[in-house]
């Protein structure tokens, strides 16, 4: 591995001309192969290609977001918008030509019968003739963002960005609270009309796409896109039932006795992100003090993770602070020719941070574990299996979480707990929402809007706007940047938490057996599908009939053992 600080990490912008031919020579003599070890050396060599423009497109990503007003990382994303739709086509054709070898039986004993799986379910995502509507949707995307880390919210005294203002809707005064959230609903309201036509942009451009591939409508093309091979949207229903009758009910009575703690007789949408009335958990110290407990704690956790976390660090590979022109949110990506994980958040004071340092490590560490991969496709599995991995180390970190939020450690473990099952009702009315987007693709804003209010009354009845006119028409969902840059990845957060629920119960039987099959799991990387990652683990299949109905009675009797009202 070559250990240099991210700040030393050289970009270079990619000849894409220069590659091309590249691949037409490489792909040549792939089909000219006598050996299956000829054809192997060209993979080799294409993988290498691959992973320096990703490599290049990555750091790009990274410093724009870390720097939204930086001239030059701002041109070279507005590159990479129109050019990588090309490049991937090159990469669909050449997946096609390991398709077809001749020698593709040793090839699929050499790497897996897995990966020509996920290339016959890319080859559907491609053709040449929807570059153009590729580019325009890349930029749409990039429309958005811009538009979001834009804001400027004059509020307590001073010019606030989304991230900011995450603290005050935590505020133990009621009415800094309803501001807080009146203000970030005003913004979205000032470019709701701003925001409608970037959307519905983008779902006119991805049904033209999904058409032109020979889709009926973008669904099956928005699965395909995420590599799912192995599940289909009926299962992702059976799986929104469950939670709507498993654990909606048990959401339903959190909330309950959250308007009891708070002693509130009405329970408003603005009281939600309140949950003692002594306040929230809030870390005990800044962002070094936190770094330095992250240390400790994952030198203390198991080897693997000592020697990630202490790489992390000693290489800067770190942007943790919220400032001013910074993309809002939190990500880990990759740097794949420094064999990098990356972590950007926008720390604001309150538990999220921690969570940064536990959720985004968990992709981290995942990444890093399955780093010396030869092929690309298995550094990382499909987004729901992902999440796996920094859900369940959020539940791994509980022993050291004092160290954090010192004598609040139990109201953390506290909201943490009951936050994984009132999150899953959320992300599954994303996904209902964009599966009705998707399937009536002539709807318009309005309509839209309408039908979010109408799927958040069925998960979420507890949702109160009547102050907030904004919300009450239905624009909650503006601020879920995944609705519009990747659709249908959200119910993976949800997926992914029944299974990390899963490795909280088996670490509080046996902490030993839990931490070797999740070390295990990240060890496989994307080498296998996500329910194959899912026996790998041993863990149960969530959208199998009665899988949340067993999970939920035994996080419900930990959450009563908790005397939350004294907290």
């Amino acid at each position: 591995m070559k250990k240099m600080k991210f700040s030393e990490y050289c970009y270079t912008r990619p000849d894409f001309k220069q590659i091309k031919e590249q691949f037409d020579l490489l792909t040549k003599r792939f089909e000219a192969s006598k050996t299956v070890a000829e054809q192997v050396q060209c993979i080799d060599e294409i993988n290498r290609i691959r992973n320096d423009v990703d490599t290049m497109y990555t750091l790009t990503s990274i410093r724009n977001s870390i720097d939204t007003t930086d001239e030059f990382y701002e041109k070279e994303k507005d590159f990479f918008n129109e050019a990588m739709p090309e490049y991937e086509g090159w990469i669909v054709e050449i997946g096609k030509l390991l398709l077809q070898s001749k020698f593709k039986k040793q090839l699929e004993e050499k790497y897996g019968s897995y990966l020509f799986d996920k290339i016959a379910v890319q080859l559907k995502t491609f053709r040449p003739e929807i570059i153009e509507d590729l580019v325009l949707e890349n930029k749409l995307g990039t429309k958005y963002r811009k538009l979001m880390a834009s804001a400027q919210i004059d509020f307590e005294g001073a010019i606030r960005n989304l991230s900011q203002m995450g603290p005050f809707a935590e505020s133990t005064d009621r009415n800094i609270r309803r501001r807080a959230q009146l203000a970030v609903a005003g913004f979205l309201g000032e470019h709701e009309a701003e925001i409608d036509q970037i959307y519905d942009e983008l779902v006119k451009v991805r049904t033209k796409i999904a058409k032109t591939l020979g889709f009926s409508n973008f669904v099956d093309l928005g699965y395909a896109r995420l590599g799912r091979t192995d599940y289909q949207s009926k299962d992702v229903a059976n799986y929104r039932k469950q939670v709507y009758t498993d654990l909606v009910p048990l959401c339903q009575k959190l909330i309950k006795k959250q308007q009891e703690r708070l002693g509130l007789p009405d329970f408003k949408y603005y009281d939600l992100n309140l949950k003692f009335l002594s306040g929230n958990a809030k870390p005990i110290g800044d962002r070094d003090y936190l770094v330095n407990e992250a240390l400790k704690m994952y030198t203390e956790m198991s080897a693997e993770t000592a020697e990630f976390f202490n790489y992390m660090v000693e290489n800067e590979l770190l942007d943790l602070e919220a400032k001013k022109g910074k993309s809002g949110g939190g990500y880990c990506t990759y740097i794949a020719n420094y064999q990098s994980p990356f972590i950007f958040s926008n720390f604001n004071g309150t538990s999220g941070d921690v969570d940064v340092l536990t959720h985004e490590a968990g992709h981290a560490f995942q990444v890093y574990q399955s780093r010396n991969f030869s092929v690309p496709e298995y550094m990382w599995p499909t987004l729901e299996a992902c999440e796996i991995h920094s859900m369940s180390m959020e539940f791994f970190a509980w022993p050291w979480m004092k160290q954090f939020f010192g004598e609040q450690e139990s109201k953390y473990k506290y909201s943490h707990l009951s936050e994984a099952l009132l999150f899953v009702p959320y992300g599954v009315a994303v996904d209902e929402f964009q599966h009705f987007v998707y399937e009536n693709d002539q709807a318009t804003p309005d309509e839209r809007k309408a039908k979010w209010r109408e799927i958040e009354k069925k998960y979420l009845p507890h949702k109160v706007y009547d102050d907030n006119p904004i919300m009450e028409k239905g624009c909650y969902w503006f601020r879920q940047s995944h609705i519009f840059e990747v659709p249908f990845y959200y119910i993976d957060y949800t997926l992914a938490q029944m299974c990390a629920l899963q490795y909280f119960i088996r670490a509080k039987e046996n902490k030993k057996e839990a931490w070797e099959s999740y070390l295990k799991l990240c060890q496989l990387g994307g080498s296998k599908p996500f329910l194959g990652l899912v026996a790998a683990a041993d863990l149960m299949n969530p959208f199998v009939d009665g899988t949340i109905a067993k999970i939920t009675p035994v996080i419900e009797e930990v959450l009563n053992t908790m005397n939350d009202k004294e907290m």
